[in-house]
């Protein structure tokens, strides 16, 4: 029996009861990942209007321009509220997904909102919140790209179709360098590598899980490299998440390697472990190795170059030919189809997501007391 319930969820096809819709696409937030999904949507035959936003006007600009958007301002709520916009994209900096995810709502669009989907729980409440209040007007999904990376997805499957049997653990591990720590500290100090970067494996996990709450989180951190850099924040931590029917998992990051280590996003390995069977998934891609004495620039850091990569371990995906293949892709791509012709997708909700915030709070706060912390948290 598959863990979780049968695959139908999952599975493709469409949906007699959505409108198959051309789409007017506001990317709200034009930074890096704005600008990736544009130039995906910019591609797809059913958006036939995009317009851009961002707080720095000539960033807004710059990518209309780019992907040949008819407007473009310095004004999020203008944008979602264009009349030629029909759907939403939020990647603003993770403090400001709530505002802009509460006006696609009121507005009754569609969103697609970058992880996490806010920084408190009470913020991801206040969204679920305008959800349940807009009904079948809101459709809101929370972009956490590692479900559309394909070995996540084939993993899924195999849950899905009983081969594991019951999930009784699992673990997950990534790396990443402190450069990249150290710029996602910059750009805000709340978006810890846990709350950043961990929360994807999170994800996966519940994910993968499909139906237990957890309870537990049991976690230890160790400071060093990100807090000599003037960051109080830990450079190693690792927990244990237990669930309601009594399975563990173990999580574990560090966001201080070296300045230079050769992965361009993240460097992860996870296990699944179950009753019938078990899964190791290497996604450290240690063996697509390249050294060049020119260099080749990072996926998340413009001024940033490494000359030893491991290929393909750049989270959003990589370009070649022209495109750009891997998750983001697949995700963005996946969004717009069920925009477009009501196909299922697997983006997470935002309760599935609030969870996976509350987790990540949990963690940070287990760290913080030296103490199990127990869920649902306080407040």
């Amino acid at each position: 029996m598959a863990q979780g319930g049968g695959g139908g969820e999952y599975q493709g096809g469409l949906d007699n009861n959505m409108q198959r819709n051309q789409i007017g696409l506001a990317i709200i937030g034009s930074g890096r990942i704005g600008t990736l999904r544009a130039r995906l949507a910019s591609e797809h035959p059913s958006v036939h209007f995009i317009a851009t936003a961002d707080r720095d006007p000539a960033n807004a600009k710059a990518l209309a321009d780019k992907v040949g958007a008819k407007v473009h301002s310095g004004n999020n709520l203008d944008i979602i509220n264009h009349p030629d916009v029909t759907a939403v994209v939020v990647s603003t900096a993770e403090g400001e997904h709530t505002e802009a995810v509460l006006a696609a709502i009121a507005a009754g669009k569609p969103v697609l909102v970058e992880k996490p989907i806010a920084l408190t729980t009470v913020e991801a409440d206040s969204i679920i919140a305008a959800v349940e209040r807009a009904g079948s007007k809101a459709n809101v999904r929370v972009a956490y790209t590692r479900r559309y990376k394909d070995r996540y997805l084939i993993a899924k499957e195999q849950i899905i179709q009983g081969r594991v049997g019951k999930i009784t653990g699992a673990a997950a591990r990534v790396f990443n360098s402190s450069s990249q720590a150290l710029a996602m500290l910059k750009r805000d100090p709340h978006a810890t590598p846990v709350v950043d970067a961990l929360t994807y494996y999170v994800d996966l996990m519940n994910w993968f899980l499909d139906g237990p709450k957890l309870v537990e989180v049991y976690s230890r951190g160790t400071k060093g490299v990100l807090k000599a850099a003037g960051h109080d924040v830990d450079d190693v931590c690792y927990s244990v998440l237990t669930y309601d029917d009594g399975t563990t998992v173990n999580l574990g990051i560090s966001y201080a390697l070296p300045e230079k280590y050769p992965a361009l996003g993240h460097a992860a390995r996870v296990e699944v472990l179950g009753t019938e069977g078990v899964m190791i998934l290497d996604d450290d891609h240690t063996d697509q190795i390249m050294y060049t004495n020119k260099g080749i620039p990072h996926v998340y850091l413009p001024d940033h170059t490494v000359n030893m990569v491991f290929l393909q371990s750049g989270t959003p995906g990589d370009w070649a030919l022209g495109e750009l293949w891997g998750p983001i892709a697949n995700e963005t791509r996946a969004w717009l189809d069920h925009l477009a012709t009501g196909k299922k997708c697997v983006l997470a909700t935002p309760r599935e997501a609030r969870a996976t915030l509350e987790a990540t709070l949990a963690i940070e706060l287990s760290v913080e007391s030296g103490k199990p912390v127990r869920l649902p948290l306080a407040g």
